[in-house]
C-alpha cells in the first residue's frame, strides 16, 4: 500500500498515521524527518537541503522529491509506505506526480481526513504536552492524569489566532491538491470527528474497498 496521508492541522495525521504503518508494515516516511536524517547521513541531496536550511531558505520542491525517491527505493518500502507533510501545494503534487511516473513509482491512494474548522480550533487549543516524557494530552478529549497535570505546557502555537492562521493556510495553499487526486481518481475523504479507533476503522475500510 503506497499512500499518502492529507488533512488540516490538528485532523490526527500524527496518530493515525501512527496505527496505519503498524497495520500495514509499511514505513512512515515524514517529510520533515527525512530531511533530518539526509542531511545526518551525508547524501549528496542531503547536503544539497543542509546548505538552504543554514542560509535560512527552504528546500527546494526537486531536493525534496529526489529524497522521497531515494527514500521509497529503500528495501523497507517494498511493500508500500506512508508518505506525510509532502506534497503541500498543487504544484508539488504535479512534480511529485511527474518524478514517482518516471520511477515506475505508483501512488495507490491519498487519505484525506476531513475535520469541520470550529473542531480544528478546540483540539488545538485543548493540547497540552508533557516535557518529560514528550508525550501530547488533551483536556477534554485525552485527559492527563491528575498527579502530572501541573507540569504540562500549551504550546505557543496552539492559540486561537496561530490555530486559525494555519488552517486558513491549509484551506488556500493544500486544499487544491484534493481535486487533483481526486481526477485521478486516487483520493479517498475520511471523516476525521469521533474517536481515534473510530476513525482507523473508517480509513482501513475505504483502503479496502
Amino acid at each position: 500500500m503506497r499512500m499518502i496521508l492529507v488533512g488540516p492541522p490538528g485532523a490526527g495525521k500524527g496518530t493515525q498515521a501512527a496505527r496505519l504503518v503498524e497495520t500495514y508494515k509499511i514505513p512512515h516516511i515524514s517529510s520533515g524527518d527525512m530531511l533530518r536524517a539526509a542531511v545526518k547521513e551525508g547524501t549528496n541531496l542531503g547536503k544539497e537541503a543542509d546548505t538552504f536550511m543554514k542560509a535560512g531558505k527552504l528546500v527546494p520542491d526537486d531536493v525534496v522529491i529526489g529524497m522521497i525517491l531515494e527514500r521509497v527505493a529503500k528495501p523497507d518500502c517494498a511493500n508500500g509506505f506512508m508518505l506525510d507533510g509532502f506534497p503541500r501545494t498543487r504544484p508539488q503534487a504535479e512534480a511529485l506526480d511527474t518524478a514517482m511516473t518516471k520511477a515506475n513509482v505508483k501512488l495507490d491512494a491519498v487519505v484525506l481526513i476531513e475535520v469541520p474548522d470550529q473542531l480544528l480550533e478546540e483540539r488545538a487549543c485543548g493540547r497540552r504536552s508533557d516535557p518529560e516524557t514528550g508525550l501530547i494530552y488533551h483536556l477534554k478529549y485525552n485527559p492527563p492524569p491528575p498527579e502530572i497535570a501541573e507540569r504540562l505546557v500549551h504550546r505557543k502555537d496552539d492559540t486561537v489566532e496561530a490555530v486559525t492562521t494555519r488552517v486558513q493556510k491549509y484551506h488556500s495553499e493544500t486544499e487544491p491538491i484534493v481535486p487533483y487526486y481526486q481526477n485521478k481518481g486516487i483520493l479517498e475523504r475520511v471523516d476525521g470527528v469521533g474517536d481515534p479507533d473510530e476513525i482507523t476503522k473508517r480509513i482501513t475500510a475505504v483502503l479496502k474497498s
